[in-house]
C-alpha cells in the first residue's frame, strides 16, 4: 500500500520549497490515480490552515524543524486534527517518509512530536486578531483590512469560509444539462445554466464544450457587463470571461501580456466554439494608439492579490504580502488609465477584480476618477448578493456562493 503522505508531500514540497501554484502542481506531477481524491484532500486542506499548522507545531516542537520534516509534521498534523486518522497509522507512516527522503535522523524527533501532539492542548495565541489569524489561517494584515473595510463580523466570516463544491457552466442544448444534472446534489446560481456541484467529475463533455469550469464570480462579472458590438477584455487570461462575453458582444478583442496565456485562450475559445474573439498579445498598461476609441466597452478584470478567492486557491495566502497591495494598485491604476482611451464616446469602461481590499477597489477606481473627468461612475446591478460600495459593488465570498469579487461600472462622458 502507497504510503498515503508520500504524494502529499511530493506536491506541497514544490508549493512550500520551490515557489510554484499548487493547482499548476497538481496539474503538472504524476501522483497516484486510484487515490487523488485523498491527496487533493490534504494538500488543499494543508494549504487551508497553513498558519494553524506552523502555530501546532511550534507549541510541540522545541525548535522548527527544517522544511522537508515541516511539511512531513504539517501533513500529519492536518490528518490527525482535521480528518481524524489514527495516531499511529500516522506515525508510522510519517516517519517511514522522512526515512525515505533520507532524513533519519529526525526520525525520531517526528515520532516523538506526533505521539505527544494533542489538538486540544493547542491555545491560540492573544489578542483577537492573533488568535483569529491562526484560527482562520488568514494573515493579520489581511484580517485588519478586512475589519476595517466590513466590521468584525463579517471580517470573521470572510476569512472562515471554505469551498463548498465547484461551479460548472454549461453551454449546450437543455436537454444534455438535465442529463449532467440528473442524480448530481447541485445548488442553482442565479445565472443561467450555471450550477454549483458538491462533486463533479471531467469528462468527454469538456472537451467537446458542452461544459466549462467557471467561478460564479467570473459569471458575475460577465453578466453585469451590458451587449454591445465591440468589447475589449483588457487582462484576458485564461479567458473564461471572454468566451462568455463573445455571447453576448458582437466581436471581443481578448489582450493578454504573455504569449502562453494568450494561447490558453485561443484554446479556451476553441473547445467551447467562439469564434468571434481576437486574442492580442500586448501589455494593457501600454497605451496603443491603434485602438484609440475603437470600443463600445472595455473590461479591466485587474491583476490583484486575490484574496476574494482564497477558498478555491489558499496558498495565495501564503504567497501574498502586505507589500502586495500599493504594487498591485498602481498596476491597477495604469491599466485603467491606458484602457480608457480605447473607449467610445458614451461608452462604459468596467473595472473588476477577485479581491476583498478596498486599496484595490474603490480605492483603485477612486483615484482614477480623481484624475480623469472624462468618466463617471454608475451603480452596477447583478442578480447574485453583494453589498454597495461607493462606487461598485462587492461580492463577499460567505454571501455571495463564493465569489470574493468587485465590480464598477464607469460611462465615458458624451462630448
Amino acid at each position: 500500500m502507497t504510503n498515503p503522505l508520500a504524494d502529499p508531500y511530493l506536491i506541497l514540497n514544490k508549493v512550500y520549497g520551490g515557489g510554484a501554484f499548487l493547482k499548476q502542481v497538481l496539474a503538472d506531477t504524476p501522483i497516484e490515480e486510484a487515490n487523488r481524491a485523498r491527496t487533493v484532500k490534504i494538500v488543499y486542506g494543508v494549504m487551508e490552515n497553513d498558519l494553524y499548522l506552523e502555530h501546532c507545531i511550534r507549541a510541540f516542537a522545541p525548535k522548527n524543524p527544517k522544511l522537508p520534516v515541516r511539511i512531513v509534521l504539517k501533513i500529519s498534523v492536518y490528518m490527525l486534527a482535521f480528518m481524524g486518522k489514527k495516531k499511529y497509522m500516522v506515525t508510522d507512516n510519517a516517519v517511514s517518509l522522512v526515512k525515505k527522503l533520507g532524513k533519519g535522523g529526525a526520525a525520531g524527533f517526528v515520532n516523538a512530536f506526533l505521539r505527544a501532539f494533542d489538538a486540544e492542548r493547542v491555545k491560540l495565541p492573544d489578542g483577537p486578531l492573533a488568535a483569529l489569524s491562526v484560527k482562520t489561517s488568514y494573515p493579520e494584515f489581511a484580517l485588519a483590512r478586512l475589519v476595517a473595510a466590513y466590521g468584525r463580523e463579517t471580517a470573521e466570516k470572510i476569512a472562515a469560509y471554505r469551498a463548498e463544491g465547484v461551479s460548472v457552466r454549461f453551454a449546450c442544448q437543455a436537454e444534455k444539462i438535465d442529463g449532467y444534472l440528473a442524480g448530481a446534489e447541485y445548488e442553482k446560481t442565479p445565472f443561467a445554466n450555471t450550477y454549483i456541484f458538491r462533486a463533479f467529475r471531467r469528462e468527454a463533455g469538456y472537451d467537446a464544450g458542452d461544459y466549462t469550469f467557471q467561478s460564479v464570480g467570473s459569471v458575475a462579472i460577465a453578466d453585469a457587463v451590458q451587449p454591445c458590438a465591440a468589447i475589449l477584455d483588457a487582462c484576458a487570461a485564461p479567458g473564461g470571461k471572454s468566451v462568455l462575453l463573445s455571447e453576448k458582444c458582437e466581436r471581443v478583442t481578448a489582450f493578454e501580456l504573455h504569449p502562453h496565456r494568450a494561447a490558453l485562450i485561443e484554446s479556451y475559445a476553441g473547445r467551447m466554439h467562439r469564434k468571434n474573439i481576437d486574442v492580442v498579445c500586448r501589455d494593457s498598461s501600454v497605451f496603443d494608439e491603434k485602438y484609440a476609441e475603437k470600443f463600445d466597452a472595455v473590461l479591466v478584470d485587474a491583476p490583484c492579490t486575490g484574496y476574494g478567492v482564497v477558498a478555491d486557491d489558499p496558498d495565495i495566502k501564503f504567497f501574498r504580502r502586505q507589500s502586495d497591495i500599493a504594487s498591485l494598485a498602481e498596476t491597477q491604476l495604469s491599466i485603467l488609465r491606458a484602457c480608457a482611451g480605447y473607449v467610445k464616446k458614451g461608452g462604459f469602461l468596467y473595472y473588476s477584480t477577485c479581491s476583498v481590499f478596498e486599496e484595490e477597489n474603490d480605492g483603485t477606481v477612486g483615484a482614477f476618477l480623481a484624475e480623469n473627468g472624462m468618466f463617471s461612475a454608475e451603480r452596477a446591478q447583478s442578480p447574485l448578493a453583494h453589498i454597495d460600495m461607493k462606487y461598485g459593488i462587492q461580492f463577499l465570498p460567505h454571501l455571495s456562493q463564493g465569489a470574493g469579487f468587485y465590480f464598477c461600472k464607469m460611462k465615458r462622458n458624451e462630448k
